[in-house]
């Protein structure tokens, strides 16, 4: 079926319907903003009938409904029901619906972005020269119809009345499409030069007036996934367009504003569930869009089990679905009974994060497991039932799967999807683990190349260490608890880079997590670039430290450091020895056992 019709239409025509209210905007459109040179501009394209690009509508009337506005300054009263929404070409025709076809001054901005008021003319004799003279012709005067020098003190030029205008032979744009009343005056205050006009109309008027605009056309039976996809490949010069945009227009045609819901509004006296959940400062980094994902999983997943209930089968049966078209299609009555259970998820999921030793977004190793996280834990968390022992551990093992094995990176739409129900069915009623826990895998190999900060299992290794109680070699407490209480902490090297590389160790095998720990700023000063033995037997005797080598052994092992080989200074042995201890703890999160051997040292 063709989805669009591809077509011309007079430009008086177009401006016509939408200064009458058969062609709107979608309210997800943003607003006008061209300066004042782009009018002018566009006003010597279309009088030396060049071409200024096509222009692209969607029929309404069809399944996708949008709550809709008029252009800017058309007026309100008598407005028509619209019959086609502007997609693509909308700064184009507010342009010319402000100048050829509206009566007060066009609200523009100087090309430093100030506020103007501007009316457009045409200077007759100087339009008469030669098309190459439009553009000098064309001219522009502020909201009193003048144009002044000297900051304002001197008039250059007064168009303020009828009679200035015919005398000077200043032709007002907004007559273009309408010229006889402006002739009428010429007759009464310039007479002479009325076989002028005639010329002016047929070599510059007439090409706006017989100016065909190109048209494209979507059908309205086209979907919002589709429209959504078409508005964003043509507004290439705007802000894309997000799918919490588009469901906002949706839900508009319904006076829902969803804008409000989630952003707040203090003159509604509506509060913002962005704020509610951002109180937890893990939740801070969550968008629009994870929350209308987690919905329209909640949603998808409940019409599957219907469908399923009714004995439905293949292609009957409605998938879980995160997808930006399931999401668009997510229904108000949908939105609003799961919005409080899933802001609940969310909350739910903060304290699971916290449990998990997540404090902060930039810790998270992947913002897209919360959505999924959100979802089961708003179906299954009620009543602090997501604590129990058996299902804390479910959650915890798919988390950390899905970290570890990185398996949450990209377009990862349809895992979530799937996690959602075969986790949820799997705390539920003991079905198969969900595929996360399938596909991961963690190879020995991949501790020897985690040198990035910013990759997600270089994350959450460095979580997982503290979430095993690691203690801070100064401070003696568990870092967990010195982070709480903001105490600076960071990522650092167990044998120094400095003493590494006057032992000509490369940087491929110092540089990585096996010789990195989390530890406090005091910590760090005092190891310096000192060998391991050195800095041990200084930290051992601080004041604040006082620790024999037995308690600073404690606190080493706390991080899965080999005590021996790092007191005698043997990197190799070391190096293989912590491997070895990291692989135990992330083979134990992930529930997935080899057979090597944990060696604290």
């Amino acid at each position: 079926m063709t989805t669009f019709d591809s077509t011309k239409l007079p430009l008086k025509d177009l401006l016509k319907d939408i200064v009458s209210g058969k062609i709107q905007l979608p309210d997800f459109q943003r607003g006008w903003v061209w300066d004042d040179e782009h009018v002018r501009s566009l006003l010597v394209s279309l009088g030396r009938s060049f071409p200024v690009g096509a222009v692209m509508l969607l029929e309404t009337g069809g399944s996708v409904r949008f709550q809709v506005r008029p252009v800017e300054n058309v007026p309100l009263d008598g407005l028509l029901a619209s019959e086609k929404l502007i997609l693509d070409g909308q700064q184009r025709l507010t342009t010319l619906t402000q100048v050829l076809k509206l009566s007060g001054p066009v609200k523009t901005t100087t090309d430093k972005g100030k506020p103007v008021d501007r009316y457009y003319y045409i200077h007759i004799p100087t339009a008469l020269a030669g098309s190459d003279r439009l553009d000098e012709a064309i001219i522009a005067t502020d909201g009193s119809r003048q144009q002044r020098s000297d900051f304002g003190r001197k008039i250059d030029l007064d168009l303020s009345t009828r009679e200035l205008e015919c005398q000077q032979l200043y032709f007002p744009c907004s007559e273009i499409l309408e010229v006889m009343g402006w002739l009428q005056d010429l007759y009464q205050y310039n007479a002479a030069a009325v076989p002028l006009f005639f010329d002016f109309k047929r070599q510059v008027l007439d090409a706006y007036n017989e100016y065909q605009i190109p048209l494209i056309v979507l059908k309205k039976e086209t979907s919002k996934e589709a429209v959504c996809l078409v508005f964003e490949k043509v507004n290439t010069g705007g802000v894309p367009l997000s799918v919490f945009e588009l469901v906002t227009a949706t839900y508009a045609a319904d006076a829902y504003n969803l804008r409000d819901d989630w952003f707040g509004s203090t003159q509604r006296q509506v509060s913002s569930r962005k704020v509610r959940l951002a109180k937890e400062a893990i939740l801070k980094g969550v968008e629009n869009t994870d929350f209308l994902q987690a919905i329209t999983m909640l949603h998808t997943l409940e019409k599957r089990r219907a469908d399923l209930a009714e004995g439905k089968t293949g292609k009957q049966v409605t998938p879980v679905s995160a997808k930006r078209a399931s999401v668009l299609e997510l229904p108000l009555e949908a939105y609003q009974r799961w919005a409080d259970q899933v802001e609940q998820g969310f909350l739910r999921a903060a304290k699971f994060l916290r449990q998990e030793c997540f404090t902060s977004p930039r810790d998270l190793p992947y913002r897209t497991q919360l959505a999924p996280l959100a979802a089961v834990l708003a179906l299954v968390g009620a009543d602090e039932r997501w604590r129990e022992p058996r299902i804390h551990q479910k959650l915890a093992q798919w988390f950390w799967c899905g970290i570890l094995g990185e398996l949450y990176g990209g377009a990862v739409e349809t895992r979530m999807a799937n996690d959602v129900e075969e986790l949820v069915a799997w705390i539920e009623s003991n079905g198969a683990a969900p595929r996360t826990i399938g596909d991961a895998a963690f190879q020995v190999d991949r501790l020897a190349s985690l040198t990035s900060r910013l990759s997600a299992a270089y994350k959450g290794i460095n979580v997982l260490v503290l979430r095993e109680g690691a203690h801070d070699l100064f401070w003696k407490s568990r870092i967990r608890d010195l982070e709480a209480d903001e105490v600076a902490l960071d990522i650092h090297h167990i044998f120094p880079r400095d003493w590494c590389e006057k032992q000509g160790i490369a940087r491929r095998r110092y540089d990585t997590i096996i010789n990195k720990t989390p530890i406090s700023y005091k910590a760090n000063r005092m190891i310096g670039g000192a060998a391991p033995s050195s800095y041990l037997a200084s930290l051992q005797a601080h004041r604040q430290v006082q620790l024999d080598t037995v308690g600073m052994d404690v606190l080493l092992k706390s991080h899965r450091i080999p005590t021996e080989a790092l007191r005698a200074d043997d990197f190799d042995t070391f190096y293989a020895q912590r491997q070895q201890n990291l692989m135990s703890l992330i083979e134990g999160v992930m529930g997935k056992h080899s057979s090597s051997e944990t060696t604290l040292g």
